[in-house]
């Protein structure tokens, strides 16, 4: 994995806006509609080239196919996970957060918000609420998709001057979350399954000469969505799911890969965030190189000073929001710079790469930020990133 070594480079966490027709395809083939899946591959693959076309043009060094082959970062896995069944009950992962109990009217209000923003795929989504829970042994079965999106990828860094490339993944924890366990005895033995099948998908990235990157929401989301729970109660919690993480990643270099953890796509009060001084030094247990968090929103920016305390081990590198997914002002280069050498005089400027706080256009619905907002913002990171780099590089 590449380090910042002469300027501050660039990246994102994944997931990037996506053209209407895309998402409308993208959401046929989710809802089991029918489609023309010769058509279909052809526009995943035009949406891949000219999406790396644009971060390249756009100036970010650390680019991927901007998750355009999948309906969510979460969802793709469905199709890859072999058994998973269908139930006739809504998904149970969708319950109370603290912060929704706390803000009732202003979750109600999102919700409606939502409807009118994307009323026809809200319409579509609206007509299957069913779940899939695990109800056999679990196994991986996305040999054919995961080879077409390298293969994709591959074909649109042709001729491109990117720094380097790489693919998300996500983590057994949030395949545990999202299909719930109904043929395991207990949840470790779940855990081990789901790690054991995502370690197929894990390594054919790296082996295809990307940088693997993990995406695990839950290590930072299961204190808001656990209601009753404890500090200590989470930790253990996380803890166990680390050890998940790990296994999944056994044998695959630990440079090769990215860990990444956030608190969601979710625009609303976020009173009740996990705190990152709670969880850091589990998170940095991941057998990874590179750790992407969030650092630019109002909620998070301050924990900078977390890295006062905490130490970020050697050979490590952390990639810190400089521009936020849940704030629709679009930051100015000179704030964005300010926050790489913040973190670079507590790390060390080699040790900083500059990143989002989360991903953008995850599904075509819902509260990310506007496309054209989005790309103002991406446009930002790099000239802050330019203006980072005179300040630490000063010859």
């Amino acid at each position: 994995m590449k380090t910042s070594s002469r300027r501050t480079l660039t990246t994102h966490t994944g997931s990037l806006p996506r053209p209407a027709d895309l998402v409308e395809a993208l959401n046929a083939k989710e809802m089991g509609q029918s489609y023309d899946q010769k058509a279909f591959a052809a526009r995943v693959q035009r949406a891949i080239s000219e999406i790396v076309a644009r971060q390249c043009d756009t100036g970010i060094d650390v680019v991927n196919d901007g998750e355009h082959s999948k309906v969510s970062w979460m969802a793709y896995a469905r199709g890859r996970l072999g058994g998973l069944q269908e139930i006739d009950s809504p998904p149970s992962f969708r319950g109370a957060t603290r912060d929704s109990l706390a803000f009732p009217a202003t979750y109600d209000d999102l919700k409606v918000m939502l409807a009118a923003r994307s009323p026809a795929i809200v319409a579509k989504r609206t007509v299957r609420p069913k779940a899939y829970i695990c109800a056999g042994p679990i196994s991986y079965a996305g040999e054919a998709e995961l080879q077409t999106d390298i293969a994709n990828l591959k074909a649109a860094l042709s001729g491109r001057a990117a720094e380097e490339a790489f693919i998300t993944a996500i983590s057994p924890s949030n395949l545990e979350l999202y299909y719930e366990n109904g043929y395991y005895a207990t949840d470790e033995e779940y855990l081990a399954a789901l790690a054991d099948a995502m370690h197929v998908e894990y390594k054919a990235i790296v082996d295809a000469g990307f940088l693997l990157q993990i995406d695990d929401p839950r290590m930072a989301t299961h204190y808001n969505r656990s209601v009753n729970a404890s500090i200590e109660d989470c930790r253990k919690f996380i803890a166990l799911r680390v050890e998940a993480v790990n296994h999944a990643l056994r044998g695959i270099p630990e440079d090769r890969v990215r860990f990444h953890t956030c608190y969601s796509v979710n625009v609303a009060p976020r009173v009740h965030d996990f705190e990152l001084k709670h969880f850091v030094d589990l998170m940095l247990k991941i057998r990874a190189s590179a750790y992407l968090i969030e650092a630019a929103n109002p909620r998070h920016e301050h924990e900078w000073q977390v890295w006062q305390e905490v130490k970020l081990p050697d050979g490590k590198i952390l990639v810190p929001g400089v521009v936020s997914h849940c704030v629709q002002l679009v930051e100015h280069p000179e704030l964005v710079a300010q926050r790489i050498v913040r973190f670079a005089d507590v790390v060390g400027r080699e040790r900083v790469i500059a990143g989002t706080d989360c991903g953008f256009g995850t599904s075509g619905v819902g509260d990310e930020v506007h496309p054209e907002v989005a790309w103002a913002k991406l446009q930002s990171l790099v000239e802050g990133a330019k203006i980072a780099s005179r300040r630490l590089w000063p010859t």
